[in-house]
């Protein structure tokens, strides 16, 4: 299969399907995030709080990620990198929760369903701009990008990611590779739906981050295997890898120390009084 990125005009202004699938995330992610504060009877606004915060933290953060990896302006349009944008927004929106006196565990147990969402539909973005891709293949449902972030032809995945070419073939010939954009956005989509449910059980409040990020550590983990990187700074593992093993041990710790913790009351701001 072929695929082009979505890209169109209104007038001077270029409109990515990233762009697009970008803001649907941030705006599901808050839609989530009310449903489940009004589900608690708490302030609905708090997640427009959260959203506004996460949209600036996160554009930052990604932008300062890839500038430290790569180099070049910090003000170009492109250049935006998941995990930048992730400790990034969750710094603003940890530091808003502060702000307004919402305890941190409440504003964790909010977000975590809604990470997993946004993310998700974030990846289908990536696929639609045709980025971050993973290495060639030839099962059939590889995907050729002739236009993508590099076109995936066969001397632009040589030269830039040192794949391995057949002695003999046209350096301009398009390769099918593994549409690691996909598996995220499916393997997310079953995370969110595993978290959707959780909310819904007896557990301490702040729990419910621990399963997130073991599921998000573990999933980017395995994927990245598939992924074509040019930053294997250390050994086979690629920095993405080493932020997920993070992840995956914050988990891990959550998950043992909030698994008995006190009752936490929401505090003023996220009142039903404030309504």
């Amino acid at each position: 299969m072929t695929f082009y990125p979505l890209i169109f005009h209104v007038g001077p202004l270029e409109i990515t399907g990233y762009g697009i699938m970008m803001m649907v995330g941030f705006l599901l992610g808050g839609w989530l995030i009310a449903i489940e504060l009004r589900r608690r009877g708490l302030y609905e606004e708090y997640a427009a709080d959260i959203v506004v915060a996460a949209v600036i933290g996160g554009i930052v953060g990604a932008k300062l990620w890839y500038w430290v990896l790569n180099g070049g302006s910090l003000f170009s349009r492109g250049g935006l990198v998941w995990y930048g944008g992730f400790l990034g927004g969750t710094a603003a929106v940890l530091l808003n929760g502060w702000r307004l006196k919402v305890p941190m565990r409440w504003t964790i147990q909010l977000t975590a369903p809604a990470l997993a969402a946004a993310y998700a539909i974030g990846r289908i973005g990536c696929f639609i701009v045709n980025d971050d891709y993973g290495r060639p293949t030839d099962l059939p449902w590889g995907v050729r990008f002739p236009e993508g972030l590099p076109a995936t032809t066969a001397a632009n995945l040589q030269s830039q990611f040192g794949v391995p070419i057949p002695s003999g073939m046209d350096p301009a010939t398009v390769l099918a590779v593994h549409p690691t954009q996909l598996y995220e956005a499916g393997i997310m989509l079953a995370a969110f739906a595993l978290l959707w449910r959780l909310r819904l059980t007896e557990r301490p409040v702040g729990w419910l981050l621990a399963p997130y990020l073991i599921l998000a550590g573990l999933e980017r983990f395995g994927v990245e295997i598939l992924r074509l990187k040019d930053d294997r700074f250390f050994g086979p593992l690629t920095i993405a890898q080493l932020v997920s093993i993070g992840l995956v041990l914050v988990g891990v710790y959550l998950l043992t120390s909030l698994r008995k913790a006190a009752a936490v009351e929401p505090g003023p701001y996220l009142s039903a009084s404030n309504q």
